[in-house]
């Protein structure tokens, strides 16, 4: 095993984080009550990690990448379920796991994209943020708002990380996302998807105007 390697708790989930990612989490199981309560007290991170199609619960089967996850704003309830923000940090690669405890652990190494020539990736990073704006703001305008809250990332690893977070696709897609170690083959998927879906967006708000005043013309 990897001297680098640590020991981690792991919780399996039916999504994937990414770096930099935030997702809020209700903990109501009693293993995971007990897992969110020694990671606060001993300020330790846990990893998210998508759970396998076809786990069986409580003895659920993750995908060997994963993302670390910080404790943000953990307000515990009276009746003792918890309710926090998991910050996403790094990925990271399971080596081992084991259920001494009544949820998962595993020993885990840092996971880490590949050194790739810059400008490239800049190029490609450029497009990227291009096409996830104009698909945002198409996003936006179908639910009636017209400003997005968050900044895109600058740098493009980062950039690669947000997007594939908030594409409408399948889990199985994004762990796909998550376990590449290009970030320029990740910019490049994720350009090969956006600009199919921007059109495709793009046409069905056309079709909700028509509709729209098709409607009120009658």
């Amino acid at each position: 095993m990897s001297a680098a390697a640590i020991e981690i708790p792991l919780f399996p989930l039916n999504v994937v984080l990414f770096p930099g990612m935030v997702l809020p989490l209700h903990i109501f199981e009693p293993r995971y009550r007990q897992m969110i309560t020694e990671c606060s007290q001993t300020d330790k991170p846990f990893g998210i990690v998508l759970a396998q199609p076809g786990s069986v619960p409580m003895l659920e089967v993750p995908y060997t990448i994963g993302t670390m996850a910080e404790i943000r704003d953990l307000d515990r309830l009276e009746d003792g379920r918890f309710t926090l923000i998991a910050l996403g940090t790094q990925r990271f690669r399971i080596l081992s796991q084991h259920r001494e405890k009544p949820y998962l652990s595993g020993f885990v190494e840092v996971y880490k994209d590949i050194e790739e020539p810059t400008e490239e990736v800049a190029r490609y990073a450029k497009q990227a943020y291009a096409l996830f704006s104009n698909y945002l703001e198409l996003l936006l305008e179908a639910i009636d708002q017209h400003e997005l809250q968050t900044a895109l990332p600058e740098v493009p690893e980062d950039l690669s990380y947000f997007i594939a977070y908030f594409l409408d696709i399948v889990d199985e897609q994004k762990q796909q996302f998550l376990e590449m170690t290009s970030t320029l083959l990740r910019l490049q998927e994720e350009i090969t998807i956006l600009r199919r879906e921007v059109p495709f967006v793009r046409q069905m708000l056309l079709n909700k105007a028509a509709e729209d005043d098709h409607s009120m013309l009658n």
